[in-house]
């Protein structure tokens, strides 16, 4: 790597972190301008109040010392500028400008006997003690809004970038840097640290991996220009930049898997870890960022499906059907565009068979009638980030649905919505749901939001503040696929929760072994002991409701009393 270029890099890894953490600066030429521009006007001050002449304005003659008072508070305005733009680097400018402005109005008031100038010596004292003020509020707001900042796009536990900042900084460098690589990174099997060794260890590897790797990216140890970002639980994203070939790309990603492998000890105890390596180049692969990260991950995949831990493996066309995933994407938007997302619903029961109510299905068709998997759409719509789109319009249709059943009487009919992680922990998501449910006025408790334990893995003090805005809101909220991915009891105790819905594949094996009856037969009596209603999806025989009474289920949700219908047949089952 030639070291101008690796030079360049840095300044341009430097700037795009800091613009990440901190935000962009003001343009450093309107500092000149601003400067320029007061002196400017208070020239103008200066020869306006000595002038005795005039100037025609709409045919009146009106004396050049009338319009002191107007190049004056140009000036100051261009002073104020400074210091709300400038912050430190402002307000020492414009202290220093005025206070060299003191002895000149001074000698000219006491030596020359100009009283003309006082006015100008009190106006710069009122300015000094306006942008002081304005200095010390604003310099509090700043470090207030910088904070926010990188909370929002630094992982809590490791410190590291997440998976915001890593498209700020992706859409950033792709505009200036002729290739990038992006790594996605998966743990081999982490998932048995927490449980063997405690979350409170698992936390503690993670931590140590971030600081050997955030090392190695800080000191330019791989002479690339690199950047690492922790994505989810065990899920991190390596940015390579400032390379020239592939042989000093493979090193790079050698040296982030050599030091993940190293021995690691912790409390006593050593570890050995191992990962699953995927990547994707731009713009050779793609020049859509987004998609990049998206191929990055599926060689990821890829390495993970056949147990390659090795080596890093390059994202090839075939381990995504590209081609088709574009059509489909193509079609996704094509449905938003037109309105024609649409929805099922599918019934819960009580054990007895009286209607709960209904969880509401994302449901699309192409444009020639023909049926898209819902198994195939919302992988790409989360991938692709449209998923936030559907996940409203499925909102807003249940809301009518409900709307309308409460027309016709009153009912304590449940109305359950499934919402992405992404985009439940997004700003405006409270805001919009809020919206729709005040603009068709129906009661808050009849809805119900599923989320999954997996809102818990990034940020989970967000989570539980999000969720708790939820509740206050008069929501109901459900776990949904309980078991099947990531499970903390201490998370599940503290988490502000009515329903816990047990996965499909449990039930599926449920009636199989006894282990399998028990294992489902302890969910359903930790739901309860945590004061929680328990549902059991994926319901199909009568054996499966036989063995669900006999442990207390709650509710049912299946094929054996009912499929996914459209709204108008729901509503026939609504008495």
């Amino acid at each position: 790597m030639d070291k101008d270029k690796l030079k360049s890099g840095r300044k341009k890894r430097d700037l795009a972190l800091k613009n990440i953490s901190y935000g962009q600066d003001t343009p450093k030429g309107f500092f000149v301008l601003f400067i320029a521009l007061y002196f400017i006007a208070s020239f103008l001050v200066v020869n306006a109040s000595r002038s005795s002449g005039t100037i025609a304005v709409f045919g009146l003659p009106v004396p050049l010392s009338a319009f002191v008072g107007i190049f004056s508070s140009i000036a100051n305005i261009c002073i104020i500028f400074l210091v709300v733009l400038y912050s430190k680097v402002g307000y020492f400018t414009s202290l220093g400008i005025l206070a060299t402005q003191f002895p000149m109005l001074i000698i000219t008031i006491v030596k020359i006997g100009n009283l003309t100038s006082i006015p100008g010596l009190f106006g710069n004292l009122v300015t000094i003690i306006a942008i002081t003020i304005i200095f010390v509020k604003n310099n509090s707001i700043n470090k207030y809004q910088q904070s926010i900042r990188r909370q929002a796009v630094t992982d809590n536990l490791t410190g590291l970038p997440n998976r915001f900042a890593i498209d700020e900084l992706l859409s950033n460098l792709v505009k200036d840097t002729d290739k990038i690589t992006v790594v996605s990174i998966n743990l081999h099997n982490f998932k048995s640290i927490n449980e063997t060794m405690g979350r409170n260890a698992g936390d503690k590897v993670l931590i140590e991996l971030a600081t050997r790797w955030r090392k190695i990216a800080d000191t330019w140890a791989t002479m690339t220009s690199d950047y690492i970002a922790r994505i989810a639980g065990d899920e991190f994203l390596l940015i390579i930049a400032e390379y020239d070939s592939q042989s000093e790309l493979d090193n790079t990603i050698a040296m982030y898997k050599s030091e993940l492998e190293r021995k690691m000890t912790i409390d006593d105890c050593d570890y050995y870890l191992t990962a699953y390596f995927g990547y994707s180049e731009f713009p050779k692969d793609t020049e859509d960022y987004k998609v990049m990260i998206a191929y990055a991950d599926a060689a990821m995949q890829e390495a993970k499906r056949k147990d390659n831990t090795n080596s890093a493996v390059r994202f090839l066309p075939e381990h995504l059907d590209v081609k088709k995933n574009k059509e489909i994407e193509d079609k996704i938007r094509t449905a938003l565009d037109t309105n024609t997302v649409f929805f099922y619903l599918q019934p819960q029961y009580d054990m007895d068979k009286s209607l709960r109510g209904f969880e509401a299905l994302a449901r699309m068709r192409d444009s020639d009638g023909a049926f898209i998997s819902p198994a195939e759409f919302i992988p790409i719509a989360e991938n692709t980030g449209l998923i936030d789109k559907i996940d409203l319009r499925v909102f807003t249709l249940a809301v009518e649905f409900l709307e309308k059943l409460l027309e016709k009487g009153d009912n304590d009919l449940v109305i359950s919505v499934n919402v992405s992680v992404r985009h439940l922990m997004k700003n405006d998501f409270l805001k919009d749901i809020k919206s729709i449910i005040e603009s068709h006025n129906v009661p808050a408790d009849h809805l119900e939001i599923e989320i999954t334990e997996s809102i818990m893995i990034d940020s989970a003090e967000k989570a539980l503040q999000c969720i708790q805005e939820i509740k206050d809101m008069g929501i109901k909220i459900a776990i949904d696929d309980f078991g099947t991915g990531y499970s903390s009891l201490s998370y599940l105790n503290i988490l502000p929760a009515d329903i816990l819905k047990i996965d499909k594949s449990f039930i599926d094996v449920m009636n199989d072994s006894e282990s399998s009856k028990q294992y489902v037969s302890t969910i359903i009596s930790i739901g309860h002991i945590l004061n929680l209603k328990v549902i059991s999806e994926g319901v199909e025989s009568p054996d499966q409701i036989e063995t669900l009474k006999t442990n207390n289920c709650d509710f049912i949700q299946g094929f054996v009393w009912g499929r996914p219908l459209p709204p108008d047949e729901a509503e026939k089952l609504v008495v």
